[in-house]
């Protein structure tokens, strides 16, 4: 496959996922990524045992390989005068700095922007952080739970008011591979700007304006209105408006989703597919004003349509309409999609403990149409001698530092 960024080094001080799975899709691209990690525990996602209630087995695991394949790990104790040494010949020979460590911690340890800018001028400097690198909170730490989906109104506006409590975020790391994305796009063009112009640049993406991103469409409704949006509870939407858009319980207890936006093409089309064709000669639903003013028999009759068939039934009975529909999946479910796999969105890996190959989703960037490859994550400090060879460190040097534990 295409390596877009081959030849390029990022140098990735960071941990959990957050900053990381943005190394992992520069991996993915071809980038040489050097992931320091501590030389005792490793990262510290490493040490996780339970990923939203479900245990983990530390030999393939989720968190440690969806944001870190194809990486290599150097073991650094970045607390240590020899370990901050190493970090800055490594970083000579890098392209890109990439960490999500508090400004206190960059700073107490010396890896803020002027210490590596001081021995490597040339290279872009990223940061991914919670809330941000300026202001009186830019030294505050937080994660996905705390910055993407509770503080930024990301998790108030999927929670239905009639709960009356909030809704946790269910998928975990989900605001973190969505801003990692982000850092990668960003670190890809900030290479681009340096190639034209000579300049490195810093680069800031944060948890909080990734999740403001993500629901930018609301977010300026919302600024523009005063009104502040919702997700309704099931069930008790109010008033139809448009009986083409809405979640349709099957015979077997599955939904189907119709989104069909703009119906004023695929009325006569979509009643004839939901078995109802009756309906399009139908003065109150024949025409997209008389729909609209009877949305709520027109959905009723919907709803007894696909009420008549099972899941399976509508998933392949639909594949030919015109109009816009989907299934109402797992995320496991995604995994046997055919589309799915039709588009490459799994890649398996080989993992160091051996067993079944260990499926890892691909970045949603596809090349020329060609399948990812990639490899497993490291082990924690895997690569450390390999890698500092590489940089002309001879072996008493490493065995040196081995010794006063600034590396491992």
């Amino acid at each position: 496959m295409v390596k877009v960024m081959q030849g390029f080094r990022v140098l990735e001080v960071a941990q959990f996922t957050f900053v990381p799975a943005a190394g992992a899709i520069l991996a993915d691209w071809g980038a040489d990524v050097i992931k320091v990690e501590h030389p005792l525990r490793g990262d510290t996602q490493r040490g996780f045992i339970n990923m939203g209630g479900i245990q983990i087995d530390p030999e393939r695991h989720p968190l440690m390989e969806h944001p870190n394949r194809g990486k290599r790990s150097v073991g650094i104790d970045i607390s240590t005068p020899g370990g901050q040494e190493v970090i800055y010949e490594l970083a000579k020979t890098a392209d890109v700095f990439l960490t999500n460590y508090t400004s206190s911690v960059r700073q107490k340890n010396k890896f803020d922007v002027e210490h590596i800018r001081a021995v490597n001028p040339n290279i872009v400097y990223a940061r991914g952080t919670a809330y941000g690198d300026k202001g009186d909170e830019r030294g505050v730490g937080g994660y996905d739970g705390t910055a993407f989906w509770t503080r930024s109104g990301v998790g108030y506006a999927l929670t239905p008011e009639e709960l009356g409590a909030p809704l946790s975020q269910g998928i975990p790391a989900f605001g973190d591979s969505i801003g990692g994305m982000f850092i990668a796009g960003g670190i890809s063009a900030a290479l681009l700007h340096r190639e034209r112009t000579g300049e490195a640049v810093e680069l800031d993406v944060s948890l909080l304006s990734t999740a403001w991103w993500a629901a930018g469409a609301s977010v300026t409704q919302g600024m523009e209105s005063g009104e502040v949006m919702r997700t309704p509870m099931p069930g008790t939407t109010g008033p139809v408006v448009n009986p083409f858009m809405g979640n349709y319980q099957t015979s077997d207890g599955g939904t189907i989703n119709l989104c069909i936006i703009s119906p004023t093409a695929y009325i006569r089309d979509t009643f004839e597919h939901l078995g109802i064709p009756e309906a399009a000669d139908d003065p109150r639903f024949s025409e997209v004003l008389p729909l609209i003013q009877n949305a709520d028999a027109a959905a009723e009759l919907i709803t007894k349509a696909i009420a008549g068939q099972t899941f399976d039934y509508w998933r392949k009975h639909l594949k030919t309409m015109k109009g816009q529909w989907a299934p109402f999946q797992s995320l496991i479910d995604l995994a046997s999609d055919e589309q799915a796999i039709a588009n490459d969105m799994i890649a398996e890996v080989e993992l160091a403990s051996g067993g079944a190959p260990f499926k890892v989703v691909r970045g949603p960037v596809q090349f020329n149409h060609e399948p990812l490859e990639t490899t497993r994550a490291p082990q924690a400090s895997e690569h450390t001698e390999i890698v500092l060879m590489e940089i002309g460190m001879d072996w008493d040097r490493i065995e040196e530092l081995k010794d006063a534990g600034a590396i491992a």
